[in-house]
């Protein structure tokens, strides 16, 4: 049995049908990406979420905790964030 950790901080990518379509699905790539070749074995996660029922402000991701949201965002600014939250 593996062991079950829980992460600090998680950030939550919509990749719904609007959210997919202008950059959801990509964010979620790149963030996975990133985690894994900058940060290492670090205490965040990325989660792929179908639907934040936010549609009109796609894409949206949400960072945890501190409740953070971000609508209609660019990759750069996700990536930053992601490091000044570590």
């Amino acid at each position: 049995m593996s062991k079950f950790t829980i992460p600090e901080k998680v950030l939550y990518v919509c990749t719904g049908s609007k959210c997919g379509k202008r950059g959801g699905k990509d964010m979620y790539k790149l963030a996975k990406s990133y985690i894994k070749h900058y940060h290492g074995n670090t205490e965040m996660e990325v989660i792929e979420t179908e639907c934040t029922d936010r549609c009109k402000y796609a894409p949206i991701c949400s960072i945890q905790p501190g409740n953070t949201w971000l609508k209609e965002y660019h990759a750069k600014d996700v990536l930053k964030l992601m490091d000044l939250i570590e």
